[in-house]
């Protein structure tokens, strides 16, 4: 493990490669994890991005800064920090690799805090909750805070039941065969280069994003399946979505307003699958990531996310 280094986020902020197993692939992955300096704080959290991601939040972590927390940040295998010539970015072929460096990070963390919040965003959300399910009884964390998380695929009832099971066969005969792309309107609607608010790596989430490999499909939907057969989340678990949502398909003016990614009523249909403590909240006017909305909306989130914490935390 190499040591801190600072961090492209600039002053304030240092990151550390976290080598791993090797995959098969060259050259072997890496995971990156970021850490806001300042304060000690026996309270930490710990971040985790979703697709066509990565940490770039200095807004979202200098608020919890402020509240008292700790704030780290990882960066998976082939994600942002982590992407390295030679590997395809954003590809997996099982949600389970993940939680090699998801166990590194929390070590780290918990050797220094009593207390530790796991964050995940979108397709972070859905690592995270089976990363928590299958360490229940550890006491690895104390509460699962899950932004916009990715629970069910976002389409037809044909693409959740035919097409899941056509592309469950392709990705286990040809897992990296790309099959689609994400639209670029949400990620336009972000960036201040294309008219939005928020400055990051376009290498590192491109505005047209990274090919979405067949493979890669395969292991998220054996995920949503999990999530529909019901988890058993040990800790107190928060999930935060917009009160609506956008079409994905085409520009419209509600982009950074509603979840133009996933879908609303996914996430309150299957929060109560995760575990026997879940809360859900949602955020008006909030984008698909809470934290990237417009104010006051990000403000709210940041707000309910401190309220349930200290309301759920000793």
């Amino acid at each position: 493990m190499d040591d801190d280094a600072p961090d492209v986020l600039g002053p304030g902020w240092t990151s550390r490669t976290l080598p791993l197993r090797p995959d098969g692939r060259t050259p072997d992955p890496v995971a990156t994890l970021v850490h806001r300096t300042g304060t000690p704080s026996r309270r930490a959290l710990l971040y985790v991005h979703g697709f066509v991601d990565y940490f770039f939040h200095t807004g979202f972590g200098d608020a919890m800064g402020a509240h008292g927390y700790d704030v780290y940040a990882l960066d998976l295998r082939d994600y942002g920090r982590s992407i390295r010539d030679g590997r395809p970015a954003n590809y997996v072929t099982d949600l389970g690799a993940f939680a090699e460096e998801i166990d590194a990070a929390v070590r780290v963390v918990r050797a220094d805090h009593d207390e530790v919040v796991l964050l995940g965003h979108s397709m972070g959300g859905l690592v995270t909750s089976l990363w928590a399910d299958s360490r229940r009884g550890e006491g690895l964390i104390d509460a699962l805070v899950l932004n916009s998380p990715w629970l069910d695929l976002r389409g037809s009832r044909f693409e959740r039941t035919v097409l899941t099971t056509v592309l469950d066969g392709v990705g286990a005969v040809a897992p990296s065969l790309p099959i689609a792309k994400l639209g670029p309107f949400y990620g336009r609607a972000l960036h201040e280069g294309t008219g939005g608010e928020w400055s990051y790596d376009l290498a590192w989430k491109p505005l047209d994003g990274f090919p979405v490999r067949a493979g890669f499909v395969r292991t998220i939907r054996r995920g949503h399946k999990r999530v529909a057969r019901g988890l058993a989340i040990d800790v107190p678990v928060l999930v935060l979505a917009s009160d609506a949502s956008g079409p994905d398909d085409a520009w419209h003016d509600a982009l950074v307003t509603t979840d133009s990614v996933l879908d609303v009523a996914d996430m309150r249909r299957l929060a109560p699958n995760l575990g026997p403590d879940v809360t859900f909240v949602e955020v008006p006017g909030g984008a698909h990531d809470l934290a990237l909305s417009p104010r006051p909306a990000r403000d709210t989130y940041v707000a309910d996310v401190l309220a349930f914490l200290d309301a759920r935390l000793p």
